[in-house]
């Protein structure tokens, strides 16, 4: 008996610039061996131990093009951006991060180069495809780069601020089934090493910044350390020995990643419960990438302050864009913000409300610091301003209406000829507080072209006060969900009040939450998204991703908003489309400071408080929660008089005094949770089914707590 056969490989480049070897199964070469009591026919791989890489098609073109890969004309992933980028702004600076040790200056050529040795050092260490590592660290040029390592290896990070709780970060590791962990520094190291190392498996450790030398126990865990700097000497001598060795390179087989591949995990909404973690892809991202320059038309050489966390989607979504066009980014913190806008002058500062409404507040006390005369003329140039850009938008056509009607040619250009006049009256006035007043505020806070709001609702006042000054303000939104940017105001339609229309190959409508019907514009309904930019689910989640994303796609924000009706004349004219929010539907509040809270888990606490009867933990687009509380009066009188607050006969407590007792217990039955709660407001009349505050499962109607009391909220907050 003889077999012969010719078995053998041809490389090929896929759709996706994928390079496999025929068959796409392992290449066998046949064996043949006669037995007489067995008669069987053995099978040697050559390739059964050859490991399987993947990498960007782009950034790692060379070792895909080795094998057979096509040429691309389009990027596939979030890590394909760097080499285009080299290619085309190459010596010009990317990033400047001034605060960390040491102070770091990075060329687009060189960010693009420690990229690729980061990518290479994890895969030398032993980090495989599609493996989930965590990268708790806070904002800095490495994280970046670590970021987009773990990305272009094919890997997927699960990211998180290293200021969290330490149960908190084991949750999400574990949760996400991580193998191995990138932090900060090394007093993140001790402070998590021991809950790690007994709840956890990781296989290795990445210190990102500083050495190791302040580890206090390194030697206790089992598993090795590395700095930043020794994955990247790893990274480049491997990924030289590559380039240099066509043998070395035969002992891999090449893949690029898809579009589809999951590129991170961020989860939402802290701990309580069980932990959501949204699985954003590359084309979610890219997405954001590829259609962000309609809303910031970035143009290289723009400065850009950076300060948010970087693992916020926002935040990162718009980092990644900003940098496919040749602009700079500084790195700065909180304490260093207001000198750094001085230092560096920003074109764009991307950030949220908080911020914003902490620059006015900065800008309104310098102004009251001066002379009574300077003070007075100030305040009077900010009401001039703010009255000729009132009548401005009204001749522009960028007010904001529900009315579907279409108002008369002859009432609009009455209108217009109105708003006309005023403006024209007012505009030296204007001119002359730019001069005198606004131009100082400039020289001292750059923001030359737009500041960027988006992570929460950006207040009116502090709208207005920008455009009155001449500094804009393009308020967007969007979700983690959506990677995340849904909609935000252009330049050319900058509407205050609205977040805008959506970014391009983005649908949005309106419907109604009970019977999901798409409801006319001008109507108040349940937002919903749908497009390339909706995450791929929640990890192991699948019934909450169903929650989240009908069969058809679309994505429920949970938000509450109406679409600006199209009309030809009149105030709005040019607003059609516009999308406007008026509050959320679901319990989740979003803060200024873009952080989530559930208030289910403050509410759950504070009852247990005998002096509390009810409470509705409030604050959307506030610094901090507040509450609104139906105290249980006996308890409460009898609390003040143990205290020795009231004497013993009175039988009355007065709200002042019961609001200090409310907040003591407050602070000692919530001081286990995320957050604290700030300002509260005392009321008589508990929630019922009666008076409509409670459904008939006895379940608080938030909204409509919310809207009865929003007078009083509003000066509580003031």
């Amino acid at each position: 008996m003889s077999l012969k056969s010719n078995i053998f490989a041809t490389p090929y480049g896929g759709r996706h610039g994928v390079t496999h070897f025929w068959s796409q199964k392992q290449l066998l070469t046949i064996l043949v061996s006669k037995s007489r009591k067995l008669g069987r026919v053995y099978c040697q791989s050559k390739t059964a131990d050859m490991e399987i890489r993947k990498c960007s098609p782009f950034l790692e073109s060379e070792l895909l093009s080795g094998n057979g890969g096509f040429p691309l004309t389009e990027w596939r992933t979030v890590p394909d951006i760097w080499r285009t980028s080299a290619e085309k702004f190459g010596d010009r600076v990317a990033v400047v991060d001034p605060y960390h040790d040491p102070p770091t200056s990075m060329t687009y050529k060189q960010l693009d180069q420690e990229i690729v040795d980061f990518s290479e050092g994890l895969r030398v260490i032993g980090l495989k495809p599609n493996e989930k590592i965590a990268l708790f660290a806070d904002n800095s040029c490495r994280w970046l780069v670590a970021d987009q390592g773990m990305m272009a290896s094919g890997a997927i990070n699960v990211v998180r601020g290293s200021r969290s709780s330490v149960q908190e970060l084991l949750q999400l590791y574990t949760h996400s089934e991580s193998v191995a962990l990138a932090i900060d520094n090394p007093e993140m190291y001790n402070r998590i090493a021991d809950t790690f190392g007994s709840h956890a498996a990781v296989r290795f450790v990445i210190l990102l910044w500083e050495e190791k030398s302040s580890l206090v126990r390194e030697a206790m865990q089992g598993y090795p350390v590395y700095t930043y700097k020794e994955i990247i000497d790893l990274g480049h001598k491997s990924h030289v020995d590559l380039l240099d060795s066509e043998d070395a390179r035969k002992q891999y087989s090449y893949e690029a990643i898809n579009s589809d591949d999951v590129a991170t995990i961020v989860y939402t909404s802290g701990t309580t419960g069980n932990p959501k973690g949204v699985m954003l892809t590359h084309k979610n991202l890219l997405h954001q990438i590829l259609n962000l320059w309609e809303v910031v038309p970035a143009v290289p050489g723009d400065r850009f302050l950076s300060m948010l966390p970087p693992w916020h989607a926002y935040e990162r979504a718009c980092e990644y864009f900003i940098f496919t066009h040749g602009t700079e980014q500084v790195y700065t913190t909180v304490k260093n913000l207001k000198e750094d806008l001085r230092r560096y002058q920003p074109h764009y500062l991307i950030s949220v409300p908080l911020v914003y409404e902490t620059l006015y507040s900065g800008i309104l006390k310098q102004i009251n610091s001066n002379s009574a005369a300077r003070k007075v003329l100030a305040l009077l140039f900010l009401r001039i301003s703010m009255a000729y850009m009132e009548a401005k938008r009204i001749y522009e056509g960028k007010c904001l209406t529900k009315d579907t009607k279409q108002p008369s040619y002859v009432v609009s250009l009455l209108d217009w000829l109105w708003a006309r006049t005023i403006a024209a009256i007012l505009w030296p006035l204007h001119i002359l507080a730019k001069k005198i007043v606004y131009s100082k505020i400039h020289s001292s806070i750059g923001i030359s072209k737009a500041g960027v709001s988006g992570g929460g609702s950006l207040s009116s006042h502090v709208d207005k006060f920008f455009e009155a000054i001449g500094i804009k303000i393009q308020n967007g939104y969007g979700l983690t969900e959506s990677a995340p940017v849904i909609a935000a105001r252009r330049l050319t339609c900058n509407a205050l009040g609205s977040i805008g229309h959506p970014i391009r190959h983005v649908e949005v409508k309106v419907v109604n939450s009970e019977t999901d019907e798409v409801l006319p514009p001008g109507s108040k309904g349940i937002v919903k998204a749908r497009g390339p930019l909706i995450m791929k689910g929640y990890y192991k989640n699948a019934v909450a991703t169903k929650q989240a994303i009908d069969e058809n796609g679309w994505l429920n924000t949970g938000d509450l908003g109406w679409i600006v009706p199209d009309h030809s004349v009149g105030r709005s004219r040019n607003c059609g489309g516009v999308i406007v929010l008026e509050g959320r539907a679901k319990d989740t509040i979003v803060l200024s400071t873009g952080e989530n809270i559930e208030p289910s888990e403050i509410e759950e606490a504070a009852m247990g408080s005998s002096l509390i009867q009810q409470i509705v933990v409030i604050g959307q687009d506030q610094r901090r929660p507040g509450a609104i509380i139906v105290p249980n009066k006996e308890a409460v009188l009898l609390a003040a008089k143990r205290s020795a607050i009231v004497d013993s006969q009175t039988t009355e407590v007065s709200k002042e005094k019961a609001a200090g007792l409310l907040h003591e217990e407050l602070s000692k039955w919530t001081s286990g949770c995320s957050f604290q709660v700030g300002p509260i407001l005392i009321v008589d009349e508990p929630f019922t089914i009666d008076n409509g505050l409670l459904t008939p499962t006895m379940k608080i109607k938030r909204d409509r707590v919310a809207a009865l009391y929003k007078d009083q909220i509003e000066n509580m907050y003031k």
